[in-house]
């Protein structure tokens, strides 16, 4: 995606959720009209829309601007319409076990590769961040920090592979196994893009 600032936009409410006008000129370091401009033409486009929020006290009411359908699928996602009719056309064909074997032998190339990729990552803080980078790299859009309590956050703004994932629930349960097995530490996912949620996020601890 080339980095206008239309593009600019929609990566910055996809990443950080539905942003006032103001806070998107900020960001961008643009005028608040400039943004507003901007927004528009992504909402002729049906890229973006305002969603109103009550104010607090005397204040007018706010414009959280937020992503359509359509704004969402201006982001990578595995080529999903093929992805979805292939897994529908093998659980047709071989029965439900040949997906259980499909994505078992996804989580173990996943899982080696992944164990690879982190070998030299001494701490639990090192391996989070090679994870997040990682992730980003196929398509995630990842996020990591670590919280008060010592425990770590993995957040990812996007599923590349959400059609996938929306036809076979065992793919998500087996990214959750993967995880773990690479981190070596417990991982309970908090958000979930399929249940609704804008992204997915997993709290991480150490055994």
């Amino acid at each position: 995606m080339r980095q206008s600032p239309a593009n600019r936009i929609l990566i910055l409410i996809k990443t950080d959720g539905p942003q006032l006008g103001g806070a998107i000129g900020d960001a961008l370091g643009i005028s608040g009209e400039a943004a507003r401009q901007q927004l528009a033409k992504l909402a002729d486009q049906g890229l973006v829309e305002p969603v109103t929020v009550g104010a607090t006290g005397r204040g007018r009411p706010r414009q959280l601007w937020h992503l359509t359908a359509a704004g969402n699928r201006q982001f990578p996602d595995g080529h999903a319409e093929l992805t979805a009719n292939l897994l529908g056309t093998l659980v047709e064909q071989l029965g439900p076990a040949a997906l259980d074997t499909v994505i078992s032998a996804r989580e173990a190339e996943t899982l080696q590769r992944y164990r690879q990729e982190l070998q030299n990552a001494g701490d639990l803080a090192a391996r989070v961040d090679s994870l997040a980078a990682i992730r980003t790299r196929e398509g995630y859009m990842a996020d990591h920090w670590q919280e008060a309590d010592g425990s770590f956050m993995l957040v990812e703004n996007h599923c590349p592979i959400c059609a996938a994932a929306t036809a076979c629930a065992g793919f998500c349960r087996s990214e959750l196994e993967t995880f773990r097995a690479a981190l070596g530490a417990e991982v309970e996912r908090s958000e979930h893009i399929l249940l609704g949620a804008r992204r997915c996020a997993y709290r991480i601890t150490p055994r």
